[in-house]
């Protein structure tokens, strides 16, 4: 499939898909007039590279962890795992904050209705 079909089925648009090339994230075989094309597999790929990035990691730390993605082996093993690892811990102390976050706003909800309905109360 040609790049504006790639970017119609994954959403992302034909420029980032052009980054992602250039940063060596995704590749695409070439036609005689220059034309990339790609497979069904980069459908799931740039899914992958969407998901990674939602996550916060950075293109230069998804180019580090793709060797293991495409190609496990002892050789990209060890240093996929620390870095898989520094990431996990990332995450979870940024879903921790969203948590927080969340509960601080449920309490101000709850703060928020209790006015409403005393004030409601007390026109009656």
């Amino acid at each position: 499939m040609r790049i504006g079909e790639l970017a119609a089925r994954t959403g992302v648009s034909v420029r980032s898909l052009r980054y992602y090339e250039e940063q060596g994230l995704l590749t695409s075989t070439r036609s005689a007039g220059g034309q990339r094309h790609y497979t069904e597999y980069e459908i799931e790929r740039v899914a992958f590279i969407q998901r990674l990035y939602a996550a916060g990691l950075s293109s230069r730390t998804i180019i580090e962890l793709l060797p293991c993605v495409d190609a496990p082996s002892a050789a990209h093993s060890h240093a996929a795992l620390e870095r898989m690892a520094t990431e996990r811990e990332r995450l979870s102390a940024h879903i921790d904050d969203l948590l927080r976050t969340r509960d601080a706003l449920d309490a101000l909800m709850a703060a928020a209705q209790d006015h409403r309905d005393a004030s409601c109360r007390a026109a009656v």
